[in-house]
């Protein structure tokens, strides 16, 4: 035999032939994710398959890391790559590029894990949300430092309140760095500490253009933010992640900004009220409470206090002996009186007559026998006497 190949030298040949047949590289496959592990070193591995067969596939590091969305097993996908051969064991699997789920955009899924993940952990829960303060010295804005919605949050703020400080964080809202700018953004203001309610913003867009505000990231940093935060992405009918985990979220970054600054004329003419109510208080009242103050202010209980106290002293010292003759002349009183009773009781006790040579007879149920026919002839009872008792058995009967 002339000619012979190795191995290796067939597998690299077939992968050869494979990444250079047109039909098997850059294309895209449909099918249902099983069997999907992702490694440690944050490569994937899994296989799409249909009712007529499967296909192994791997993805790696770079490549998920640029997925918008999590892939689960029985989750279908179009998936985009190219055909080859791991020559070390011979066998092809498919390299993907990308992929994205199919019928349902990508970025949907996404919002839908991130929120439900989100959700468990209580990140919105309401529980979590900070007051937003009643008249804030300073507001910091979260956006962009060009376009109309930082113009409109400065134009709404200065005519509600002119005197009101604001300071501008500017940031991307939009792009891969987006999310990265508005977690550094909402750091710094902490770190400042002069902003007393932050307002984050952004002007209206597709999903994928609102999508920092979505971010694991940024929703993460909204909720662990000391400083209250006005959520103002997008329009009235737009919902961002970052909405749920402010502390209040405002349809437009306008409203945001309405929500943020009371407005100074209502604050003056509230002022001028209370006022004009308390002008309105005759002046006979007042001069009377500040007699009856006068007269508090220089009685003896501010003029001599000590005084009061040492006499009240005395006071209680006499009392006090008092308390404790009353007590013992009604104790000794009681002692009297008991002893008293306690000799009349003694004199009426019906055995102290026994000591006098007297006797009681008692049947054997205990019964006092006082005339003859409580008992019956040859029947048995007891003789009481002082010392003692015996028993004595009726003989003869003489009335």
């Amino acid at each position: 035999m002339d000619k012979y190949f190795t191995v290796s030298q067939i597998n690299s040949y077939i992968k050869t032939l494979l990444q250079n047949d047109r039909n098997l590289t850059n294309i895209w496959i449909v099918g249902e994710i099983s069997n999907y592990k992702l490694h440690t070193t944050g490569h994937s591995y899994f296989t799409l398959k249909d009712p007529e067969g499967l296909i192994r596939c791997v993805m790696f590091r770079s490549r998920n890391l640029r997925l918008k969305f999590q892939p689960e097993n029985g989750m279908k996908v179009l998936a985009y790559g190219s055909v080859s051969v791991y020559e070390r064991d011979g066998s092809y699997q498919f390299y993907v590029d990308t992929m994205e789920p199919f019928g349902l955009g990508a970025l949907h899924i996404a919002y839908e894990q991130l929120k439900e993940k989100l959700q468990k952990e209580g990140l919105f829960d309401s529980e979590r949300k900070k007051k937003i303060p009643f008249l804030p010295s300073c507001i910091g804005v979260v956006t962009s430092k060009s376009g109309s919605v930082i113009k409109d949050i400065m134009n709404v703020t200065y005519r509600r309140f002119p005197t009101m400080k604001i300071v501008l964080f500017p940031v991307q809202v939009q792009g891969e760095m987006a999310s990265y700018q508005v977690e550094n953004a909402l750091k710094l203001a902490e770190r400042l500490g002069i902003c007393d309610v932050l307002i984050v913003a952004r002007g209206g867009g597709s999903m994928e253009e609102l999508w920092a505000f979505n971010e694991e990231r940024t929703v993460r940093a909204i909720s662990e933010c000391s400083i209250p935060v006005i959520s103002a992405v997008g329009h009235e009918t737009d919902f961002t992640l970052s909405d749920f985990a402010a502390d209040l979220r405002a349809p437009t970054p306008s409203a945001a900004a309405e929500l943020a600054v009371p407005e100074l004329r209502h604050l003056k003419y509230t002022l001028e009220t209370y006022f004009n109510k308390i002008q309105d208080i005759p002046l006979g009242n007042i001069l009377l409470k500040r007699k009856e103050l006068d007269r508090v202010k220089h009685s003896a209980v501010f003029r001599r206090p000590l005084d009061i106290i040492q006499r009240e002293n005395m006071n209680l010292g006499v009392m006090a002996d008092k308390l404790n003759s009353l007590f013992s002349y009604g104790f000794e009183m009681k002692k009297q009186r008991f002893n008293s009773l306690n000799d009349v009781l003694y004199q009426l006790d019906p055995y102290k007559i026994l000591e006098r040579g007297y006797s009681v007879a008692r049947k054997k149920d205990g019964k006092v026998i006082d005339s003859v026919s409580d008992i019956s002839e040859g029947e048995v009872f007891e003789i009481h006497v002082k010392d003692g008792s015996f028993d004595a058995r009726r003989e003869n009967n003489n009335e």
